[in-house]
């Protein structure tokens, strides 16, 4: 039953949702140049929804797609409760995603910071103990679950909190390993991804942070990212062109009309070349 299970749940990516999800998956493979023959890459398997999608898009593209390359299925227990390390194995098992967990004790260290947002720390520390782990398990590259919606709101939180225009790339550069870090779903838009998850009937984490989860109802209402995710819904409602709009505003950038800009830590000013 669990065999016809995971396959009926593989199907309906390349066919109910092809041109929604796999479709676009394997177009930000190719535009972005993601994968190479001969990569080693590490999935990283939250418990979430996005990264078991991401699990299963890459299993698909490892069977069918035009690139010879190694994965690694990591699910890094930063300190999860029981009940949700259980749900991680279990959904695995259901979908047949051969994870293997690495323990971190990062939680019980974020819980007795004093100062700053938890978030933050967290997210800085689970980076960097995802990246010796992959390097541990002989991984060049480190594939994350982040898609399109998340790309948006990047976009819109460095404008409106950070004052500079600066996206969240489809892959980058490690400073301080031999590693890139890509993300396969960059195209891939959020109520797709529910809608998957919803049709085959699965459950998985949201939030397993047990830290925020002491200050969970003020937590999400005052998250900025939460208040961009409402916005890019405002925007939907009233157009289905503004999201594509913001999306493609980061490749189409005229320099000829910013005041400056950054390259490589290095700042331009227009008045610069403005009389030359």
């Amino acid at each position: 039953m669990n065999d016809e299970r995971y396959k009926e749940i593989e199907r309906s990516i390349i066919t109910k949702y092809r041109t929604s999800i796999y479709k676009k998956f394997r177009t930000a493979i190719d535009e972005y140049n993601l994968i190479a023959d001969g990569d080693r890459i590490c999935v990283c398997i939250s418990g979430g929804k996005d990264s078991m999608l991401l699990a299963k898009c890459m299993q698909e593209y490892q069977k069918h797609g035009d690139k010879k390359f190694e994965v690694e299925y990591i699910s890094m227990d930063p300190g999860y409760s029981e009940a949700n390390k259980k749900k991680i194995r279990e959904n695995a098992k259901l979908l047949n995603i051969p994870i293997k967990i690495v323990e971190k004790n990062i939680f019980e260290v974020v819980d007795k910071q004093t100062w700053g947002s938890p978030c933050f720390l967290c997210a800085k520390m689970r980076r960097g103990c995802l990246y010796s782990i992959a390097e541990e398990y002989g991984c060049n590259k480190i594939a994350l679950g982040h898609h399109y919606d998340d790309v948006l709101e990047t976009m819109l939180l460095n404008i409106f909190y950070s004052g500079e225009i600066k996206t969240m790339m489809p892959k980058i550069h490690s400073d301080n390993f031999n590693l890139q870090l890509i993300r396969p779903l960059y195209l891939v838009k959020e109520v797709d991804i529910i809608s998957w998850k919803n049709s085959n009937d699965l459950d998985f984490l949201d939030c397993a942070c047990k830290v925020t989860q002491k200050i969970k109802e003020q937590d999400e209402e005052a998250s900025k990212r939460k208040a961009m995710k409402n916005l890019i819904a405002k925007f939907r409602k009233e157009s289905e062109y503004i999201d594509k709009s913001i999306f493609h505003s980061m490749s189409n950038v005229n320099l000829n009309s910013m005041l400056g800009w950054k390259k490589d830590g290095k700042e331009h000013n227009f008045l610069d070349e403005y009389d030359k």
